[in-house]
């Protein structure tokens, strides 16, 4: 098995470092590997300890690593925060060939002219993700490769992220754990790539990624990623309320919240039939909780205290929407994912808010360890190897080679995070 032939996705979140080697095939992904542990030194999405960092995501590597039974080398990041913004662009070039054939080239010069957008200098642009081109006037055009013409355009969809954020990802991989960065990635555009659709997005969906502290948006429109953004509200905040609201602990709140997410979903799943506990009262008894509540109401719970901050939420959402512009283009309606998405309530609470179809996104093709996976907690981490195929195939011969150049494979920095990693492995820990 060639080394090429493997990809890594490091999904850093707020609550949990989530790692997955798997092998890169055409007909999907083959898990080898998975693990996921609680983050520390990491606040809404972004690192702000960089020793405890370091030490979360030193443990998720090794945990996954050995599952594989191989050592990495090289990773995808994901990256996310409310410092992540985003802008369409358009690009124009004239075709360099004398026979006015398009070829790869140029459609690298072109993205390269949408890219060349005007941005503070305390932001690096992570992604031109081309949305159409255009021929001589006409457009629509996916591929232009092959093609005859005199002048070559192109709609891109930029994302920017803040460059301390960016450089602190890579320190923290390169300098600490000694593995080199193959591409920092948008933690939604990662998600989107292993939940939605083709037929989601061509039709028009929106992807709501449920982080602990944030909540990635994307809206995709005509195939093609149209609108990012990130809100700085997420699954933990209801685990907050949960916590004031019964006056216990995090720790306690978070297992009530979960089991309530467990119990909720069986309850409202045709397939499954779940008997039901004696009048609105939930019985705790059984997750040993530190303050000894046994009995709580259901109703309290759900209604009361979480459904109004899903409400809050979704009415967040329901502005990036109409703030986009693309509130009306949507017909596929709402995909929501992450491990915010599994809270008792959130699908019922994102239809009532956005008044859309909506859906809970698992990942899909994937093999191997399907039980560990299949859970929209795990749809970065996912996301970010079919990131890695796509990347693997544009270094080979696709024409977006020249998609994503800021950030693009650094051999040098992969050899050496190699050798920093062998020789921390002789050092008394």
């Amino acid at each position: 098995m060639a080394n090429s032939e493997i990809a890594v996705g490091i999904d850093i979140g707020s609550s949990k470092i989530a790692t997955i080697i798997g092998q890169i095939q055409e007909e999907g992904i083959n898990i080898l590997g998975v693990s996921e542990v609680p983050a520390r030194g990491i606040r809404k999405g972004q690192i702000v300890d960089i020793e405890e960092a370091a030490v979360s995501i030193n443990a998720s590597l090794d945990q996954a690593e050995r599952m594989a039974g191989y050592s990495v080398d090289a990773t995808f990041v994901s990256l996310s925060g409310v410092h992540i913004l985003s802008q369409n662009s358009k690009g124009v070039v004239a075709i360099s060939a004398p026979n006015g054939e398009i070829g790869p080239q140029d459609v690298q010069r072109v993205l390269e002219a949408a890219g060349a957008i005007s941005t503070p200098s305390t932001t690096t642009i992570l992604h031109v993700l081309p949305k159409t081109f255009t021929v001589d006037g006409e457009g629509g055009i996916k591929d232009p490769v092959g093609m005859t013409g005199v002048r070559l355009e192109v709609d891109t969809h930029i994302i920017t992220a803040n460059s301390v954020s960016v450089k602190n990802i890579q320190r923290v991989l390169e300098q600490e754990a000694g593995v080199g960065v193959s591409q920092v990635v948008f933690s939604g555009l990662a998600s989107s790539l292993s939940i939605l659709t083709e037929t989601e997005r061509e039709l028009g969906v929106v992807l709501i990624d449920i982080g602990a502290g944030i909540t990635n948006i994307c809206i995709y429109v005509d195939g093609a990623l149209s609108y990012s953004s990130v809100i700085p509200i997420g699954a933990r905040h209801i685990t907050n309320d949960l916590a004031i609201g019964l006056r216990i602990s995090l720790e306690s709140a978070e297992k009530i919240k979960l089991y309530l997410s467990k119990r909720y979903g069986k309850k409202h799943n045709e397939d499954e039939k779940v008997e039901e506990e004696t009048g609105d009262e939930l019985d705790l008894g059984g997750l040993h909780l530190v303050e000894e509540l046994k009995k709580v109401s259901q109703k309290t719970l759900v209604d009361g205290i979480i459904k109004p901050r899903l409400n809050e939420l979704f009415t967040f959402v329901g502005i990036e929407l109409k703030k986009s512009g693309f509130a009306t283009q949507t017909p596929a309606g709402v995909v929501i994912t992450g491990g915010g998405a599994r809270t008792a309530g959130a699908q019922e609470s994102a239809k009532r808010m956005l008044s859309m179809p909506v859906r809970i996104g698992i990942p899909a093709i994937i093999t191997v360890l399907i039980d560990d996976v299949e859970n929209p907690a795990f749809a970065t981490s996912v996301g970010l190897l079919f990131y890695a195929r796509g990347f693997q195939g544009r270094q080979e011969s696709s024409f977006f080679s020249g998609i994503m150049r800021p950030l693009n494979l650094n051999f040098t920095r992969g050899l050496l995070g190699s050798v920093t990693k062998l020789i921390k492995t002789f050092l008394p820990k």
